[in-house]
């Protein structure tokens, strides 16, 4: 099979959008990842994924924190703006555990990088959730290439 069917089958499978954070010299770099998973409950851990060829790819290997915001449906455009798909505005930051998060987020979580696993061309990068904050709300997804929302029936 080809990458493009590969990844049309993958975009078959519905996500949550997420933007992974970090402090890079005092300034908060992020970028939009569907890829993202709880691993465990003890210790709390989750798992991101994360391309080689991503802005963040280098930092992330290095840093020994970063943080995961779960975006509101509201929050679409702040998807777009870490994805690159729409001109860079302001998007509000918060610390969380002195890691630097989303605010307003539907979930926050600063962590601890654990472990990395290299797998393909990706990096999976296992944390331990230190800190986290919860709010209500309904997410934004992700789905055959393109945004959604939750409906109710």
């Amino acid at each position: 099979m080809d990458n493009r069917t590969f990844r049309d089958a993958m975009g078959k499978f519905a996500t949550g959008i997420t933007i992974v954070t970090t402090d890079v010299a005092g300034e908060t770099k992020g970028m939009t990842v569907n890829a993202f998973m709880s691993v465990s409950l003890e210790p709390k851990l989750i798992a991101v994924s994360i391309d080689k060829k991503a802005s963040l790819y280098n930092v992330l290997q290095t840093n020994p924190t970063f943080g995961v915001s779960v975006l509101r449906e509201e929050q679409k455009d702040v998807s777009m703006v870490f994805a690159k798909q729409k001109e860079e505005e302001p998007v509000p930051i918060i610390a969380l555990h002195d890691v630097p998060v989303v605010e307003d987020a539907l979930v926050n979580l600063a962590c601890k990088t654990v472990d990395k696993v290299m797998a393909g061309d990706h990096m999976i990068i296992i944390g331990e959730v230190e800190d986290l904050l919860l709010r209500d709300g309904d997410p934004v997804l992700y789905f055959g290439g393109n945004y959604r929302e939750i409906k109710s029936i």
